[in-house]
């Protein structure tokens, strides 16, 4: 590999830096993301099921698209283009008509 006589030595050094700086960072994210504790712990269960795990719960939805439970298992119908969901809430439960 020749030396390009264009290139300045001292701003090749500078890309190198920056190069590796950028390296470290990515790196630093890869271990603190393999290192981190995923989810909650077992002390932390949340209370509540989910609508869509919580059998009383026939049907529920988040404002753009609705969820029933059928005997085939869940059906969902499709969310509209220009929707943005909200919570997902039980709309109606198994006893109701």
């Amino acid at each position: 590999m020749t030396a390009d006589p264009s290139r300045d030595p001292q701003t090749a050094r500078r890309d190198k830096r920056i190069a590796l700086g950028i390296l470290g960072l990515v790196g630093a994210t890869v271990l603190i993301g393999a290192l981190a504790p995923m989810g909650q712990s077992a002390g932390h269960k949340a209370a509540v099921l989910a609508p869509a795990d919580d059998p009383a719960c026939a049907e529920w939805g988040d404002g753009c698209k609705v969820c029933r439970r059928l005997e085939t298992g869940p059906a969902c119908s499709l969310p509209g283009i220009a929707c943005t969901p909200g919570k997902v809430a039980c709309l109606r439960g198994t006893g109701e008509p």
